[in-house]
């Protein structure tokens, strides 16, 4: 298929932050060299099915750059934090104990 019949695809319905299209699985399914395309032009599109979200089509480049994010402990291990760069903690009780009426 050409250019000209993916654009209603290409359009697809804005999410409100011009990030992400929302575009219906039949539509995606008839146009998929033109929604990779734009995924891989840095503009992913949400697939919906049944009037729900479904996936996501983002470009290598984005999903390399995502997945290689470390985990929140990977960056607390790899912190070049010494002893004493963070304050003591402070293990009472954060309130009293639980009464009931």
């Amino acid at each position: 298929m050409g250019f000209a019949s993916a654009q209603p695809v290409l359009r697809g319905r804005d999410t409100g932050h011009g990030i992400m299209r929302k575009i219906q699985l039949k539509d995606a399914k008839a146009n998929l060299s033109a929604v990779v395309n734009q995924a891989a032009r840095g503009k992913p599109s949400v697939i919906i099915r049944h009037g729900r979200p479904q996936a996501v089509v983002i470009g290598l480049t984005d999903w390399q750059r995502l997945s290689s994010v470390p985990s929140f402990g990977r960056l607390l291990i790899s912190s070049p934090l010494e002893p004493g760069d963070l304050p003591r903690r402070n293990r009472a009780p954060m309130r009293g104990p639980m009464t009931r009426d």
